[in-house]
């Protein structure tokens, strides 16, 4: 413990003073300030140079940004096969495609991307095959689609949508009510809403919706969050007089959802103390649906987050929930709310293979299991007995379920790396599945295909990868290669379709995902294994995918490339840094790199029960090893990097990508490129179509250049 110190203490006496401004590769680098900042963590003095940066409404962030900007567009605009890809992910993106549906009023609402549009619309129809009209146009309320449409909720009666708009797609959101005959907007506007639900009551006359109080002024995208409450909103009401539902003040910074039953009998409410899945659990019986009482008392039914405890629905008094408690790979139990004391029962037991999700849906349980990272579809009887699989179109994953309780169908839509995001609705009684306006593709996708293979970690874990590209691929070792993964919050890495794949594959390059521990592909154990103290492991489990892609002689180090976002980004950060020799390109997108500060930012405190904080002194140790911003070592040779982030970000804030970009450029030891590219009015995780185009084309063109693809 004393030498990990004082080796931290002789790594971090640094001299201050201001980045020159550097020429590598071609490449001038814009100069940076570097200013004195010093933090004590238990005892470790921390230098934070580019603490500065965090101010993101300062003019000198902004100078900064722009002068990067002013490095990275010239750069890519010189990449030989930039111009290639814009045109052709273009054309792979332009096929018209749909989301699953949700079914209020005997109306089925969905949205539909026509093949280019900024932003899907939102359709209706009266049944599957009648004509669809269009209830709300995005592209419309915003062209340039800086205004992001969130989400959407219909009523319960099918007459009235509740839709968030998000500024830049920012986690923010204001909700208003239109008619969906008439497509008329009415005067309700719900603001300061984020980390929520709309949820109806059965009387189509409000929601449920949870909000924060207001951010102060000119902090909106990166002030600390706190004060979650649960909220009722009457339809024709000014928000104050909006009923306060639930909040807990003993428990501040815990983000509290509610749910409402199919058959608007009860409001669920979970409680959560960070960006997991285990929640507290309570309930509301608001009595008549048709004249719902607001305020009914809400009883606990359970109150330790000890474990996940989802509601899928509800068989009159008695709730069924999808829990890990003692069931790492998850079961369904049932609960009667009228006896909330009383013992819960098993209805679908434990299984080995890991319980992706589950609902109820036409008036049967609907499950869909994970063997080996491969969706198996299953269906059984409310009192847990089995009665059938769906047969799948191929061997992929299944994205999304849904249909009502009382329906007659089950929906779900199906994808896998080459076979489009495809929405079917399944009858149980013939077991026949139909695709809902099935995607017609610009592209053949039979040339390509996917193959399931395994890597052993550092500890002898066995750690799945799929592998994808075209048939007949040679193995020597020279195939320009991506390798993605996320490894956190148990996400689970399936292999699914993307846009943007085929443009690569079909020029002799090779797309590899990686499910590693940190996910839920194996269940909670498999997550647990990749958090807090053990995140190691995660970046071992990346290591050696890509170590099996070398040996296998898929690529090799110059010709391999890496990408991830978010949870994802920190992975891409952590690795180049602990092997900087096995890539030849690393993109990190949106990346959570400050280990030490990022709990001070917007939601950043809710990722302390998954990661760790520098607050807690055994916690910092671990956070310091691995944080990309504070590992960077000078003079060593990093992969060619592209940075990747957007101005609204405020999940992960933008100033993590802008240390790291400093810091890393600072340090590079040879000539590759340490490049960030910003975006403007993006965030987290949106960006308009054209603008998402563009930053494939960027990323994809970057590393096309630095793995030798000719």
């Amino acid at each position: 413990m004393i030498r990990f110190l004082m080796l931290v203490t002789v790594v971090i006496m640094a001299a201050w003073g201001c980045q020159r401004a550097g020429t590598r590769a071609g490449v001038t680098y814009p100069a940076t300030d570097k200013r004195p900042v010093i933090d004590d963590y238990h005892g470790v003095k921390v230098e934070d140079p580019y603490r500065w940066m965090e101010a993101l409404d300062a003019p000198d962030v902004a100078s900064w940004v722009a002068a990067q900007n002013g490095v990275t567009e010239p750069y890519l605009k010189t990449v030989p096969l930039r111009g290639h890809f814009q045109t052709r992910l273009t054309e792979l993106w332009n096929y018209a495609r749909v989301g699953l549906p949700r079914i209020e009023g005997n109306r089925l609402f969905y949205q539909r991307n026509s093949g280019l549009q900024r932003q899907a619309p939102l359709f209706v129809r009266q049944s599957v095959d009648a004509p669809a009209k269009l209830v709300i146009d995005p592209n419309v309320i915003s062209e340039d689609g800086s205004i992001s449409l969130a989400q959407w909720s219909p009523s319960p009666d099918g007459r009235l949508l509740a839709y968030g708009l998000s500024e830049g797609g920012a986690d923010w959101e204001t909700v208003h009510v239109r008619e969906v005959d008439s497509g008329r907007d009415l005067d309700d506007e719900v603001r300061w809403i984020r980390f929520s639900e709309i949820a109806w009551t059965g009387d189509s006359k409000g929601f449920f919706y949870s909000r924060y109080p207001e951010p102060p002024k000119n902090k909106v995208l990166e002030a600390a969050l706190s004060g979650h409450a649960l909220y009722y909103h009457r339809i024709g009401t000014p928000q104050s007089q909006d009923v306060l539902v639930y909040q807990r003040k003993d428990r501040a910074g815990w983000i509290v959802t509610g749910l409402m039953t199919e058959d608007g009998r009860y409001l669920l409410v979970l409680l959560y103390e960070g960006a997991e899945n285990r929640n507290a659990l309570y309930v509301a019986d608001l009595k008549d649906p048709t004249m719902p009482r607001i305020g009914a008392p809400i009883t606990t039914l359970r109150e330790r987050n000890d474990a996940e405890y989802w509601p899928l629905g509800n068989n009159g008094s008695t709730i069924l929930l999808r829990t890990d408690k003692d069931a790492p790979s998850r079961k369904v139990v049932a609960v009667d709310v009228a006896r909330p004391d009383a013992p819960w029962r098993d209805v679908i037991p434990e299984r080995k293979e890991a319980m992706e999700n589950a609902t109820i849906v036409a008036g049967r349980i609907v499950t869909q299991y994970l063997v080996d990272v491969q969706s198996r579809l299953s269906i059984f009887a409310l009192d847990g007995t089995p009665q059938r699989d769906v047969t799948l179109p191929t061997t992929g994953t299944v994205a999304a379920l849904g249909g009502r309780q009382d329906g007659q169908e089950i929906w779900y839509s199906f994808t896998s790396p080459v076979t489009p995001t495809t929405v079917f609705h399944h009858d149980p009684a013939k077991n026949v599945s139909t695709p809902f306006e099935a995607p017609v593709l610009p592209i053949d996708l039979n040339a390509f295909e996917t193959r399931a293979l395994f890597a052993t970690s550092k500890d002898g874990t066995r750690v799945p990868f799929f592998v994808t590209s075209r048939k007949g691929l040679e193995l020597n070792g020279k195939n320009p290669t991506m390798l993605y993964g996320y490894g956190g919050f148990s996400v689970s890495m399936t292999p699914a379709y993307r846009q943007d794949v085929p443009a690569w594959l079909e020029r002799g390059g090779v797309w590899v995902t990686a499910s590693m521990r940190g996910g839920a592909e194996y269940g909670e154990a498999w997550h647990q294994a990749g958090m807090l103290d053990r995140k190691q492991n995660v970046f071992d489990d990346f290591i050696a995918v890509a170590e099996q892609l070398i040996a296998s002689k898929y690529a090799s180090p110059s010709t391999l490339a890496i990408m991830g976002g978010s949870n994802g980004g920190l992975l891409v950060g952590a690795v180049m840094q602990q092997r900087p020799g096995l890539f030849g390109a690393a993109l990190p997108e949106v990346g959570v790199m400050d280990m030490l500060r990022y709990d001070k930012f917007t939601g950043g405190a809710l990722w302390t029960t998954e990661y760790g904080s520098a607050a807690n002194a055994a916690q910092f140790q671990t956070l310091f090893r691995y944080s990309p911003v504070h590992n960077v070592k000078a003079g060593t040779c990093y992969p060619a990097t592209l940075v990747t982030t957007a101005d609204h970000d405020d999940r992960v804030v933008p100033s993590h990508s802008f240390k790291f970009t400093a810091a890393t450029q600072a340090a590079q030891g040879c000539d590759k490129p340490i490049l960030i590219r910003v975006e403007v009015q993006g965030s987290h995780g949106y960006r308009p179509t054209d603008k998402l185009i563009a930053e494939r084309a960027d990323e994809w063109s970057f590393a096309a250049l630095h793995t030798g693809m000719k």
